[in-house]
């Protein structure tokens, strides 16, 4: 005999089981828990929540409930999950910086943008919200499919009818398995327009639909969506990123002081995080110029404070704020959402689209209805007309009958009705006989057959469905509008949309020793006479100086070699500006350098060409080139430019097109010249050949790009200097030990500058305490390469020059009066010259045999 109690034992595959398992699961997140439908936009927990809120009767005139009657019912009822889970998600619904048009009237502590919890929802009251209740409106007239809740005991809506477009309206969020969606808040009466649009015209595009209706998200919280780019992907393909930033204004005090006030921030950004990151920021001094940071939000409204030293510039401060903090944020657009039960991306005329095929099997199922309804109510009071024509006989046969129901089948058989007829004839009351009443029985019949009529009509006529979805979507509009909170801008501080929309102008990026950073206008700076002494071109600490300046337009691609070999870049226009006395920001709010890094070569390049190559040169007299394209994608955090060894360092970076004369010179007087072919090109991380060998504790101090066209321009730390023709230096091979470039003493001091120049540029020499002087390079003696050279600026004692840099000439009057005690004399113009006559009688040290051992 065979146990038929006993548990059958099957065998699976267990890899098609987790297959199974785990699709049937993906399937259930998707479409039972994560993502909204695109006819309510609701995800089923916010369905379930406000349709146990209506079933309840917490209409938004009714009193208000425990929020813990309204979680328990949903769960008990139609969500199977942890209360938490309802909790949350209803709290949400009822925050006003949450949800761009609550759904739920919340009385109690329901959290702040600060991220304090809201009390346990034990303490908590709650209601429907006024504009919730359009979402459920006519759902008792079969607008909508009911299902079964999770064990079969209750019926839920399948979706609500929705009066308003609220998946647009209030977006949406929820992570799904392998997918997500986040659909940003839209402004209620532009969406109505855009339906309103959609309706009258189906070929409406959405360049048209962006041009005069929906101009974008419109969050909650307000704050700035910066450029419309990102806003019109988004609406075109469903995916896109915006750019959203805090509101603020600078306030401007008659101490010098100036203070940025912040009234509004980015969606979903936490104010009490945000202010601690501020503070963080400031005290580890990677954000200058803070000095005093409050949070004075109120009732009224929200106010961040931050007070600003006297010499910062706001806008700077400002600038740094939004590319540091969450001030600025990127809102990731996936307009993703259930169609038939299938998720499915969609643009922003689908999602209108959807919503108006939604509404109009809404109104269809509700005229279809009423239209029953109507018709159910005619054909009671047929029967009751032909009862008040014959109310004589039908008395009779009434008060003939034993039962009621021999009298029911006696007035269906004699008068020819229904039985619904009958059962309401002898369901009426004896003043129906009056003639007032029967006055009223016709009046309401007549008025019931043109209801029929009209009904009937709507059915038949797909315009007159569209006719009153406009009506009462303008109903919902009149009474729910409001002002359009988010701001959208073409740009802002720090923030260009497209680079087209940056001016091309020429600028001057200026890096002291210590890592200051900043750029100003190119013309910022007056050509002067030879022997001029300068204007202040940037402040400076005791112990800083102008390590770096260059020359370059806002569009260029700025490139920073430091002195471990890596490169960072950024664009011109992302150096922030400051005036000509500021000394700038710290570079490290510009760039991810480490704490024992400093940038030790900048250049500037338009393009990245195939046929370009970058020329390193080291301290140690190390070189090599690499073509530029290999430097074309550099990430945030850096990349290896050249391979160092130890104790060595990076001087020079020069761009060639490969066929160049390179000239390397030395502290100490030393120049080598030789073509660049002689070093083959190398990739990115090589270390290099040697490019010259140096005489005992000598170093590199510049490498520059010559040919016999050009002139070598020397100038050493006592500000002395001369131009000498390139033809003078013969070309050689890579690694020799170089010629005198010119006669360096005591007097001179050592050479800090080789360059090659055409004689038309002009030229910045700036001191290691922050004085600048620019002239024009025409100016300079031409004289041999053993002179010591003329005295190009005037220092004060224990001043020395740091650096130069050659600057585009502009057409400027020169001027020979800068300051009161600069004006160049007769007798300092002949003393200059004197000091020109004075050549050494030293001569030429021969060249050092050559050495072409790679390194």
């Amino acid at each position: 005999m065979v146990d038929n109690q006993r548990p059958q034992v099957q065998e699976i595959n267990i890899g098609q089981e987790m297959r199974t398992s785990f699709l049937d699961y993906a399937m259930s997140v998707i479409v039972a828990r994560a993502l909204p439908d695109v006819r309510d936009g609701l995800k089923p927990v916010h369905r379930r929540i406000l349709y146990a809120m209506n079933d309840q009767g917490m209409h938004s005139d009714k009193a208000y409930k425990k929020s813990a009657r309204i979680v328990g019912d949903v769960i008990g009822k139609y969500h199977p999950h942890g209360d938490s889970a309802v909790y949350e998600a209803m709290v949400r619904m009822a925050q006003d910086f949450s949800f761009r048009y609550m759904l739920v009237d919340g009385h109690g502590n329901f959290g702040s943008v600060d991220g304090d919890p809201p009390a346990a929802m034990r303490y908590t009251e709650a209601r429907m919200a006024k504009i919730a209740m359009e979402m459920l409106r006519d759902i008792n007239k079969d607008t909508i499919d009911y299902q079964d809740n999770y064990d079969g005991s209750e019926r839920e809506p399948v979706v609500l009818p929705s009066r308003f477009p609220n998946l647009l309206v209030n977006g949406a969020s929820g992570i799904a398995v392998g997918m997500a969606t986040n659909v940003p808040p839209h402004h209620l009466g532009e969406t109505i327009d855009a339906i309103l649009a959609v309706s009258k015209n189906e070929d409406i595009t959405i360049d048209e639909l962006m041009e005069n209706h929906i101009s974008g998200p419109d969050f909650p919280t307000a704050g700035q969506i910066l450029g419309r780019s990102g806003i019109r992907k988004a609406f075109e393909t469903g995916k896109g990123t915006i750019t959203i930033r805090a509101k603020s204004r600078i306030e401007e005090h008659a101490n010098g002081k100036s203070t940025i006030i912040v009234n509004e921030l980015p969606y979903q950004v936490n104010k009490a995080k945000l202010i601690e990151k501020i503070a963080d920021l400031a005290r580890d001094k990677k954000l200058e110029g803070i000095t005093d940071l409050r949070d004075e939000s109120d009732r009224n409204g929200m106010r961040i404070v931050i007070e600003l030293r006297r010499d910062a510039n706001p806008n700077v401060v400002l600038n740094n704020l939004y590319k540091q903090t969450s001030l600025q944020t990127s809102f990731g657009i996936n307009m993703l959402a259930l169609v038939d039960g299938q998720p499915k991306v969609l643009n922003l005329k689908q999602c209108l689209e959807y919503y108006l095929e939604h509404q109009k099997v809404v109104i269809k199922r509700r005229t279809a209805f009423e239209l029953r309804k109507a018709e159910a109510r005619a054909h009671i009071l047929e029967g009751l007309r032909i009862a008040l024509d014959h109310i004589d006989a039908i008395i009779s046969l009434i008060r003939g009958s034993n039962t009621a129901e021999i009298a029911r089948n006696g007035l269906i058989e004699q008068f020819n009705l229904s039985e619904k007829q009958a059962q309401a004839i002898l369901d009426m009351r004896l003043q129906r006989l009056t003639g007032l009443e029967r006055e009223k029985i016709e009046e309401e019949y007549n008025e019931l057959l043109k209801q029929i009529n009209e009904l009937k009509e709507i059915l038949a006529n797909e315009e007159r469905v569209l006719e009153i979805i406009r009506e009462e979507l303008l109903e919902i509009k009149e009474r729910f509008n409001d002002q359009r909170r988010t701001e959208i801008v073409s740009g802002g501080i720090g923030f260009f949309e497209d680079e087209d929309l940056i001016p091309e102008e020429n600028i001057v990026i200026t890096l002291t020793h210590q890592g200051y950073i900043k750029r100003l206008p190119a013309s910022t700076y007056r050509a002067q006479r030879r022997g001029g002494r300068g204007i202040q071109g940037m402040g400076t600490n005791e112990d800083d100086f102008i390590e770096h300046l260059v020359s370059c337009s806002t569009h260029d691609t700025v490139l920073f070699f430091s002195n471990k070999g890596k490169v960072y870049k950024s664009k011109g226009y992302e150096v922030p500006e400051f005036s000509r006395t500021a000394k700038g920001i710290p570079i490290i709010n510009m760039l991810e350098v480490e704490k024992d890094e400093w940038i030790n070569a900048v250049i500037t390049v338009s393009e990245f060409k195939e046929d370009a190559y970058l020329f390193f040169t080291t301290k140690k007299g190390i070189s090599k080139r690499t073509t530029l394209s290999q430097f074309a994608n550099i990430r945030k955090g850096g990349l290896i430019a050249v391979g160092l060894r130890e104790d060595d360092e990076l001087i020079a970076v020069r761009l060639t097109d490969g066929t160049q004369h390179i000239m390397i010179g030395t502290e100490n007087g030393y120049v080598t010249r030789f073509e660049e072919t002689q070093i083959r090109s190398m990739g990115r991380t090589a270390a290099g050949v040697k490019g010259i060998s140096l005489r005992g504790d000598d170093e590199v101090v510049s490498m520059e790009i010559v040919d016999d066209d050009l002139y070598v321009l020397n100038v050493t730390e006592n500000g002395y200097g001369k131009r000498t023709p390139a033809t003078e230096y013969r070309i050689t091979k890579r690694g020799g030990k170089g010629i005198f470039t010119c006669n360096r003493t005591d007097k001179t001091g050592k050479v800090v500058a080789v360059k090659t120049v055409t004689g038309e540029e002009d030229i910045m020499i700036m001191t290691i305490t922050g004085v600048l002087i620019r002239m024009q390079v025409d100016g300079i003696s031409i004289t041999g390469r053993n002179t010591q050279g003329v005295r190009l600026i005037r220092l004060q004692e224990e001043e020395k020059v740091a650096t130069v840099a050659k600057i585009e000439p502009e057409d400027i009057e020169m001027e020979e009066e800068i300051e009161e005690g600069a004006e160049v004399s007769e007798n300092q113009e002949t003393d200059e010259a004197q000091e020109s006559s004075d050549i050494s009688a030293t001569e030429e040290e021969p060249e050092a045999p050559e050495n072409d051992e790679e390194k």
